[in-house]
């Protein structure tokens, strides 16, 4: 032992070893160790995308797809609270690819900018897959990208291009390959797309490893199931016929008279509607059968190539669906968890198996997270986070920092669908006051000082009385208000037809007076001798005075000064003439009726006749005479009398208003007004252009409606036609066509979805103005709308929560920070006195919890 020591120190001494050169040694050979092993396993990891269409997780669509929850599930993380900005397939899509918002890519619906010119210029150069392709990754894309690509352009980033033409299809479609344009047929073993973008897809996988092992791949595998037209492989055509998961407490749960319009009109569904949706499920469900072959496909593939630890897979859905919630039959684009909910699984190195995650998770976070695993920042101009900050601090924290605090996670995203609202009208105040019942309304409204005087203030115009019952009543000042302080809206148009200047009447019938111009012209006749009166005024001196005193009506002459002057007046008793029906004003009581003359019998001077019953007096009250009180019957007699007299005067009114617009039209020229007249015209063009524009596309609409023979479309709804031969792969529909509708064009809006430790709620405001409220924990499947349990406090608060979030870019300012939180890093949004709000006022039915 000896010896063999001292040959050991011989040696080193030979070498000329210094102290430290051994440890220079060791740690060196163990560094290219280390390099040769990360070589070995590519050093970044490969990436694998999984996407569906329009499925659920409400619905029970996972239940089916055994061989994926094995991999995802079991292998995997479950995110049990992920959820789409935006439940529909292009914005979704395109949140996907950008990591933003829809307001901030502008995609609003699946037509609308929609893979258009300004989308391939602005954003889709700035998608996860450019970043990825030039950092070195082999980037792929096989299946459907966006409803309204067309196919003549390969989109920047990737390098292996197998995209759908338009929408989804299982046969008889067209792919773009590499720039080449390919036409599908009906053969299952060649054409169905599910298992083409699969073969596809494993195939370029297996060829980049063998031509390039050493460099990463990302790849996305999007499938058109559970998509309509929804048709399976023939082998799974018989499976699941008594599928039932989609009948779920919402299930035919209408009419929504407490929720939005379409909610409102959509009434139960009818049975063939019913068997419909039984029918539906059946075939989404077979259609997943082969897209659970697929990610089994894929999960083999990376087994065999060696390359499962090393890969992340995703899978998730660009959005959810419903079958029958609310008596709508089939559809997205609702604000509800069934439409907005989607599965969301990620495994891969460092990712716990089987594990659980209940953080709030949103498809623009795809974007950040792959970049996140390809060892990019994100980009400040994305809104979305990387999900494995989550993974990343569910782990042990550094030995060394035991009280180190968690980062800090969003609780609160938002949900926007539908198209930006064109402005008709400037003037038109377009808030409103959230839809609560009118008593609501007016008691929120006399709250402000200025209703609360009685016509006291200047200019003041309304002002609020409180009735015996307790409630206001909002009624308009008499006489109190200055005409100097009235304020009208201005509008675009000019109001003047009388040129001052040159003393010049425009013949153009847009121009009226103006109000000033008219005072001055009264002031001027007046100051010529002649007052202004209104017709209905009397305008004679009142001579004499009906009184009534103890039973009998005296007159009273007001020119004579002796007691002469007072009189009784003989009332005449009316005589019944069976045959004349306008005499037929018999009381119930028995009481006999009173003939009425000319005079002002309730005797105030100045007052107005409007029936020959009833008069209003110099107070705008209404006097009629004692009959019409006493008896119920006159009372109805005159009460129909009334209503048919304004009947008359709105018809009436309404053919003066034809003629007055044909006068209008038809007006001579007599002089050139000059600019205005120019301008007037210039807008009057402008608005005939539009209106002409607006004709012919529902004249277009509506031949293209009768070619088809299609009489389901209504104005402002979206329908949609079925009939036996809509599918054309079995099971095969057989019971006839029938129509419903899904949407409407007023079903915008902008909502806040709230999750963490002790809330669950949903709050939305449509473009109507509509307000809905849910609290999910009390009714998780939103069955009712709570809005107007809801203080008007947390209702102003939300409403400016919800401002901030549409107007938010960037993930700093589109991802508020959870209620009583101070670590973490500075993630934007000024939401925490709202939580403390909210806090307040629901911690007296759940316990205070800190979120994370």
């Amino acid at each position: 032992t000896m010896l063999i020591q001292w040959l050991a120190w011989s040696a080193l001494l030979s070498l000329d070893w210094t102290p430290g050169s051994w440890a220079f040694i060791t740690t060196r050979a163990q560094g290219l160790r280390g390099r040769i092993q990360r070589d070995r396993r590519n050093i970044r990891p490969n990436i694998i995308l999984i996407m569906t269409d329009d499925q659920d997780v409400e619905l029970g669509s996972l239940q089916v797809m055994n061989k994926t929850r094995k991999i995802m599930e079991d292998g995997g993380t479950s995110f049990t609270n992920a959820f789409v900005t935006t439940p529909m397939c292009c914005p979704s899509r395109s949140s996907m690819l950008t990591g933003k918002y829809v307001h901030n890519h502008n995609t609003y619906t699946n037509n609308e900018n929609c893979s258009s010119p300004s989308w391939q210029a602005q954003h889709e150069p700035r998608s996860f897959a450019v970043y990825l392709n030039n950092t070195g990754y082999r980037t792929g894309f096989f299946g459907k990208y966006l409803n309204e690509y067309n196919g003549s352009y390969i989109p920047p980033g990737w390098r292996e291009w197998v995209g759908l033409i338009k929408n989804s299809r299982f046969y008889n479609y067209t792919v773009c390959r590499n720039g080449y344009k390919e036409k599908h047929g009906a053969d299952y073993a060649k054409d169905y797309f599910t298992d083409l973008i699969t073969n596809d897809s494993i195939s370029f996988f297996r060829m980049s490893k063998r031509m390039y092992p050493h460099r990463p791949v990302m790849m996305v595998i999007s499938h058109a199931a559970p998509h309509g037209p929804e048709d399976s492989a023939p082998q799974y055509a018989e499976h699941f016929p008594n599928a039932s998961q989609h009948i779920t407490p919402s299930y035919n749960y209408a009419p929504n008279m407490d929720k939005h319009w379409i909610m409102q009109y959509t009434g139960p569904m009818r049975p063939i509607h019913m068997e419909f949706t039984n029918f539906l499920h059946r075939k989404r469900l077979q259609t997943l059968m082969s897209v659970d072959d697929s990610v089994q496909k894929v999960y083999d593939m990376l087994e065999e190539t060696g390359e499962l630890d090393n890969t992340y897979v995703i899978y998730t859905a660009d959005h959810g669906y419903h079958i029958g919630q609310f008596g709508l039959v089939k559809g997205k684009s609702m604000p509800y968890d069934f439409d907005i909910r989607v599965p969301f699984f990620l495994r891969g190195p460092n990712v716990e198996p089987g594990a659980v995650n209940p953080h709030l998770v949103l498809n623009i976070d795809l974007a950040p997270t792959i970049l996140h695993i390809a060892g990019l920042d994100t980009p400040p101009d994305m809104d979305g986070k990387s999900v494995l900050k989550l993974l990343e601090q569910e782990r042990t924290g550094n030995r060394f920092k035991p009280n180190r605090k968690p980062k800090v996670w969003r609780d609160t995203f938002l949900v926007e669908r539908g198209k930006i609202l064109r402005k008709k009208d400037d003037s038109v105040n377009t808030q409103h006051t959230n839809s609560l019942p009118k008593y609501k309304k007016v008691k929120e409204t006399c709250q402000q000082a200025e209703f609360q005087t009685p016509c006291e203030q200047p200019g003041q115009k309304w002002h609020c009385v409180e009735e015996i019952t307790g409630k206001w009543r909002i009624q308009k000042c008499k006489g109190g208000s200055k005409e100097g302080s009235r304020k009208r809206a201005r509008s675009l148009k000019p109001r003047s037809n009388y040129d001052r200047e040159r003393g010049c009447d425009c013949g153009d019938a847009v121009f009226k007076p103006l109000r000033t111009d008219r005072r001055s012209h009264r002031q001027f006749s007046a100051s010529s001798g002649q007052r202004y009166r209104p017709r209905f005024v009397h305008t004679r001196p009142t001579r004499s005075l009906s009184v009534e005193f103890e039973g009998q009506i005296y007159d009273i002459d007001l020119q004579a000064d002796d007691q002469s002057a007072v009189r009784r007046r003989i009332i005449s008793k009316r005589h019944h003439n069976p045959e004349d029906p306008e005499f037929d004003l018999g009381s119930d009581d028995g009481s006999e009726e009173m003939l009425a003359d000319d005079t002002n019998a309730v005797g105030y001077p100045h007052s107005v006749k409007v029936t020959h019953k009833c008069f209003i007096l110099m107070n705008d009250s209404v006097h009629c005479e004692r009959e019409i009180y006493q008896s119920s019957r006159a009372w109805k007699d005159h009460k129909s009398y009334v209503d048919q007299e304004i009947e008359a005067l709105q018809d009436k009114i309404k053919n003066l208003r034809e003629v007055r617009g044909h006068l209008k039209r038809t007006r001579p020229d007599e002089c050139d007004c000059g600019k205005k007249r120019e301008a007037a015209q210039e807008i009057d063009e402008k608005t005939q252009l539009y209106n002409e524009i607006r004709r012919r596309k529902k004249e277009r609409k509506e031949k293209k409606r009768q070619r088809k023979g299609d009489d389901c479309s209504l104005p402002g709804l979206t329908c949609f036609t079925h009939n036996n031969d809509h599918w054309q792969t079995a099971p095969l529909w057989s019971l006839g066509g029938f129509c419903a509708c899904t949407s409407s064009n007023n079903n915008t809006y902008w909502c806040l979805r709230t999750i963490n430790e002790t809330h669950n709620t949903l709050f939305c405001e449509f473009s109507t103005g509509f307000l809905e409220y849910f609290d999910l924990n009390s009714d998780p499947y939103q069955l009712t709308n709570a809005v107007y349990a809801v203080d008007r406090e947390v209702l102003n608060t939300l409403h400016a929560q919800l401002m901030e979030m549409r107007s938010c870019q960037g993930y700093k300012q589109c991802n508020p920070r959870p209620k009583g939180l101070d670590a973490g890093g500075k993630d934007g949004g000024s939401y925490e006195p709202h939580r403390q709000q909210q806090h307040r006022k629901w911690s007296k039915r759940r316990p205070s919890l800190s979120f994370l």
